[in-house]
């Protein structure tokens, strides 16, 4: 267990350096990178994604994959602007019905998994589609808008995104998340049991813990982080399109793989997932600093993930070496 977290360990280390690296790389090539415009983009891409990773290093840790985050977290927002625009539901009421409804399908996903048995690609793929298709049903595939600041409404995004000031409200809202998560995974039983199940899922039942319970929990917890992201996401681009979202998910798994979770399960941190998270955003922003197309970023941001997976691929290869 002690060599595994040192394997765990390195890699977040390795994260972190690469994190150093990608940022002064950027800052010398980047045009007006260090500049104060730039740290806002920087941390206003880190939002949302940074939520749909938390919940991510939840389902991850636990041997399961999430990939409904990105659809189910736009259909989120949707639902919201559905609800605020033409049902004129009060604002804080649609923020409410947006945490709910992704609750809800990280509930239907985790039933999926643990009570029907069904492969976490496979039902996780199917709620995507669902969520892709939902949000554009309800809407009629039309633009759905939250307010902006100059609305009644504007506290939505002098709240959630950033004060009137310019502080980034959104960073403060994703700090106390953080927290709050980091206790859950590394001081409760629920992160006890969600890594031990992650580790030897078999062993955990026979011990006689309710491994589908807790199963269960990781991919709630992980639907509780993208109804929150979407209220983020929301508050920072004001306009939600249907049949967007989908690839979003990538971002955030790609963070958590980046931040020194292992895809086969047990090993992890919410540490390393947002210096992950934010490895991403500086490479989104710093390509375009560099006046460089949108392709450069996927282009880019796949070899970044192929090299943290060989990483992964490394390290459990040590760790089945310990076992024999």
């Amino acid at each position: 267990m002690i060599k595994n977290l040192k394997l765990g360990g390195m890699q977040k280390i390795l994260a972190f350096t690469a994190l150093i690296i990608i940022y002064v790389f950027f800052s010398i090539t980047g045009n007006n990178f260090n500049s104060a415009a730039t740290s806002l983009n920087i941390l206003a891409a880190s939002y949302y994604v940074g939520f749909l990773a938390i919940g991510a290093t939840f389902v991850i840790i636990s041997g399961g994959i999430d990939l409904s985050l990105g659809s189910l977290m736009m259909c989120s927002a949707l639902i919201g602007g559905e609800l605020y625009r033409d049902s004129h539901w009060p604002l804080w009421l649609c923020m409410l019905m947006m945490i709910g409804f992704a609750t809800f399908i990280g509930l239907l996903n985790g039933l999926m998994v643990t009570k029907l048995k069904l492969p976490p690609f496979i039902a996780t793929l199917g709620t995507m589609m669902v969520c892709l298709g939902f949000g554009s049903i309800i809407t009629g595939t039309s633009s759905k808008y939250f307010p902006t600041i100059l609305e009644s409404d504007g506290w939505f995004i002098t709240t959630f995104f950033k004060s009137s000031s310019g502080v980034p409200m959104g960073a403060f809202f994703l700090l106390v998340f953080f927290v709050i998560a980091f206790i859950v995974l590394n001081k409760t039983k629920i992160g006890r049991y969600i890594f031990a199940i992650g580790n030897n899922e078999e062993a955990v039942r026979l011990s006689g813990v309710k491994v589908d319970l807790w199963k269960t929990l990781a991919y709630v917890i992980s639907g509780i982080s993208v109804g929150v992201g979407s209220i983020l996401y929301s508050a920072t681009y004001i306009v939600v399109i249907p049949n967007t979202g989908n690839g979003i998910e990538l971002q955030a798994i790609a963070a958590v793989v980046i931040g020194g979770t292992s895809l086969s399960g047990g090993i992890g941190s919410l540490t390393g997932t947002m210096i992950g998270v934010f490895i991403m955003s500086i490479l989104k922003n710093g390509l375009i600093s560099m006046s460089l197309p949108a392709p450069y970023q996927t282009f880019f941001t796949g070899l970044v993930v192929i090299g943290a997976v060989l990483i992964d691929v490394y390290r459990n290869k040590k760790k089945n070496m310990i076992k024999l």
